[in-house]
C-alpha cells in the first residue's frame, strides 16, 4: 500500500506558502494547487492562506464529506461561491493566481478591491517533492513497469495499436493504479514518427518498431514511461536508431543532478542526436517534471532556463522520428538526488525483439 500524504504535511506546505506572501493573504483557486495544500481533490474549491499561516478552505456540498475526512486540520466553509465567500474573510490586499483566473472571474470577484498577482509560487513549492510524494510516484512507476511486462506477450503481428493500449491500461488498473496518468500512446511502424500518435486500428506487422508511452496514477501522482520494442525482423537502420536514442537517453538522465542547468541537461542528450545527423528529428524537449500533474515544472529544453534541485522528479525522454519510416523514444521517470539520479522506472532499456 502506497504511503499517503498526511495533514501535517499539508499544514507545512501552507506555512511555506504563507512565508512567501507579500500580502495579508493569498487566494488559491487552481484545483491542483488546492489539492497540494489541503489534500482535497475537487472541481469546485478555493483556499485562503493568510500570512500568519492560518487558512480557510471553501467547497460546495458535493465535497463536504470528503473535505471533512481529508482536511481535518483546517477550517472548512461549504458554499458554492467558493472564492467569493473567502474574499469576505479578509479586508486587505489579496494575492491571486493570475495564471489560473480569467479576466472575467477577476472582475466579478474583486470588483474594485485590490488584488496582487501571486505568481507561480505554489508551483515552485510543488517542484521539490517530499519523501511521501516520492513514495507515491515510486508505486505508480512500479505498476507501470509491471504492466509493460504483462503486455509484451500480446504484441504480435495482427494486434492493433488500440488493442495494445487497452491491455496496457487494463493491467495498470488490475495492478492497483487509481487510473491512467494520461492517454496511452501506442505507435507502430510509420506511426512511430508521430510523437503523440493516437492509437488506432493499424495492425502491428513483422518488422515494426512499436513505441508505447504510458503511466499509472497512484494517489494523484503520475508515472511516465516510454519504451520502443521491435517485432520480428530488425533492420539495420532500426537498431542504429535505437542505440543512438538509448545512448542519448542515458546521457540525459545522468546529467540530471542538483545545480545542473536545465538547458545543459537537455543538451547532454540533444548534442549526441544532433551529431548523428538527426537534429531536426528530435522536435521536443528532453523532459519535464512530474507529480500531481503529468507535465509540471521544471521543463528540460534548449530554451528553458532553470537549475535542478534535490528531490525533483522529472522525465528523460529523447526521441528520433523519421517521417514515413518510424521512430524511437525511450523515457524514464527519475528523481534528482544529491547522491545521483534515482530511476523510478526500472524496465530494461535494451532493445526487446518480440
Amino acid at each position: 500500500m502506497a504511503e499517503q500524504i498526511s495533514e501535517e504535511v499539508h499544514q507545512r506546505r501552507r506555512e511555506a506558502l504563507a512565508g512567501r506572501l507579500g500580502t495579508d493573504a493569498a487566494l488559491i483557486t487552481r484545483p491542483v494547487n488546492v489539492r497540494y495544500l489541503t489534500g482535497l481533490a475537487s472541481s469546485n474549491a478555493a483556499l485562503l492562506v493568510r500570512a500568519d499561516g492560518g487558512a480557510v478552505l471553501a467547497t460546495d456540498g458535493r465535497y463536504a464529506g470528503t473535505a471533512a475526512r481529508v482536511c481535518s486540520g483546517i477550517e472548512i466553509v461549504i458554499d458554492r461561491a467558493v472564492a467569493a465567500v473567502l474574499l469576505d474573510r479578509t479586508a486587505g490586499p489579496v494575492a491571486f493566481e493570475a495564471h489560473e483566473m480569467t479576466v472575467e472571474q477577476h472582475a466579478g470577484l474583486f470588483d474594485g478591491r485590490e488584488g496582487v498577482p501571486l505568481g507561480r509560487v505554489v508551483e515552485d513549492l510543488r517542484m521539490v517533492k517530499d519523501e511521501s510524494e516520492i513514495a507515491l510516484l515510486r508505486r505508480a512507476c512500479e505498476i507501470t513497469d509491471r504492466a509493460f511486462a504483462a503486455v509484451l506477450p500480446t504484441i504480435v503481428p495482427g494486434v492493433t495499436e488500440k488493442e495494445v493500449a487497452v491491455v496496457l491500461e487494463r493491467h495498470m488498473i488490475d495492478l492497483g493504479a487509481d487510473g491512467i496518468a494520461f492517454e496511452t500512446i501506442v505507435a507502430s511502424g510509420p506511426n512511430g514518427a508521430i510523437p503523440h500518435h493516437e492509437p488506432g486500428g493499424r495492425a502491428v506487422a513483422d518488422g515494426d518498431l512499436v513505441t508505447m508511452d504510458f503511466g499509472a496514477l497512484v494517489g494523484g501522482y503520475h508515472a511516465d514511461m516510454t519504451r520502443t520494442v521491435a517485432v520480428g525482423t530488425v533492420a539495420t537502420w532500426q537498431k542504429e536508431l535505437y542505440d543512438l536514442v538509448a545512448t542519448a537517453q542515458e546521457a540525459g538522465w545522468r546529467a540530471a543532478v542538483p545545480g545542473a542547468d536545465t538547458r545543459d541537461v537537455d543538451a547532454a542528450a540533444r548534442d549526441l542526436i544532433s551529431a548523428a545527423g538527426h537534429a531536426g528529428d528530435f522536435p521536443h524537449g528532453l523532459g519535464h517534471g512530474v507529480g500531481l500533474e503529468i507535465h509540471e515544472a521544471p521543463l528540460l529544453g534548449h530554451s528553458t532556463a532553470g537549475k535542478l534541485r534535490d528531490r525533483v522528479p522529472l522525465t528523460a525522454e529523447p526521441g528520433v522520428y523519421l517521417a514515413g519510416r518510424g521512430g524511437v523514444r525511450i523515457e524514464d521517470t527519475l528523481v534528482v538526488r544529491d547522491s545521483g539520479p534515482e530511476l523510478l522506472t526500472q524496465t530494461t532499456k535494451e532493445l526487446l525483439v518480440l
